[in-house]
């Protein structure tokens, strides 16, 4: 079962565990409570929220990140478990001596895949996605002509108006994008976290101090799905994300790709990704198990 994206947004709550759920109380009386084993992960906006080590422990044992976010709905914290999967050891030991190689070869197919992902995407909107999706097929190793950047400059002007610019610390769309990609950090995090591998060793993102590298780098070709979910809300310049909206932007991980076994939810296919990538970096496989086309997704609003 995937599990629910739970979302902290009250100051003056406490979050503990009761009998196998989160309890969530306020001035000393329950207001909610969610099955542990129900959870993905647990996102906190809420600054004044309080909550209790036993919690900590009981999520981390379920594989379940938390995650706390500034005021742009940016991570700014991260609580992950620290076991993983069983042949964690030998994994981390293959990722860390990865060749420069190895790692940008891989980039190259992570963005080929987003390039043709923005492609598809844009063709649910109804908008013409052949123009961006064909650069895939300009992208080497390591993207050295940043053919990314190219496509992106494409891909925006259509998919949220020529206008619009990516920028985190501003509000309207880019604050619904900084949400979604919130959610879809912290499962993709789960994902590598479960495969064994460890999150802050990448393929070609280097931020310093960034703990969620590899997070960054796998979640690539599943960012115009939280793209597409902005766009059919449709938030206007100084819009306030709702209830609503974080619980459209957190269903993201539902969204069904198709791929060689078949139709799957993206988390499933993060899952995937991962476990492929520990195979890749092992020399069991030489390819990545990336997602194919989107099931139809309707047309979305303009």
């Amino acid at each position: 079962m995937i599990g629910r994206f739970v979302d902290i947004v009250d100051d003056g709550v406490h979050l503990s565990v009761t009998r196998g759920f989160l309890k969530v109380s306020k001035a000393h009386e329950e207001i909610g409570r969610v099955a542990l084993d129900d959870i993905a992960a647990l996102i906190i906006h809420a600054h004044g929220a309080t909550f209790s080590a036993n919690l900590v422990t009981r999520l981390s044992a379920r594989g379940a990140p938390i995650v706390m976010c500034a005021a742009n709905h940016t991570p700014i914290a991260f609580v992950l478990p620290m076991d993983g999967h069983y042949e964690q050891g030998v994994r981390m030991g293959a990722q860390a001596k990865a060749t420069p190689r190895k790692c940008d070869a891989l980039w190259r197919d992570l963005i080929k895949a987003k390039i043709i992902a923005q492609g598809d995407v844009l063709d649910a909107c109804g908008l013409p996605g052949q123009g961006v999706r064909h650069l895939h097929r300009a992208v080497k190793a390591g993207d050295p002509a940043n053919v990314e950047a190219q496509a992106a400059r494409r891909y925006w002007s259509l998919m949220l108006g020529k206008g619009f610019r990516r920028d985190r610390d501003i509000g309207g769309a880019n604050a619904f994008l900084n949400y979604g990609y919130t959610v879809l950090r912290a499962a993709t995090a789960r994902s590598i976290l479960g495969a064994g591998l460890h999150p802050s060793l990448s393929l070609h993102h280097i931020s310093r101090g960034a703990a969620l590298r590899l997070a960054d780098d796998l979640m690539e070709p599943f960012r115009p799905y939280v793209d597409l979910v902005v766009r059919r809300l449709g938030p206007k310049e100084g819009a306030e994300l709702d209830r609503e909206a974080k619980a459209a932007l957190a269903a993201i991980t539902l969204f069904d790709l198709t791929g060689p076994k078949g139709a799957s939810p993206i988390q499933t296919c993060l899952d995937r990704l991962a476990v492929s990538l520990a195979q890749v970096f092992l020399g069991e496989i030489k390819k990545l198990e990336l997602p194919g086309p989107p099931l139809p997704l309707g047309v979305a609003a303009s």
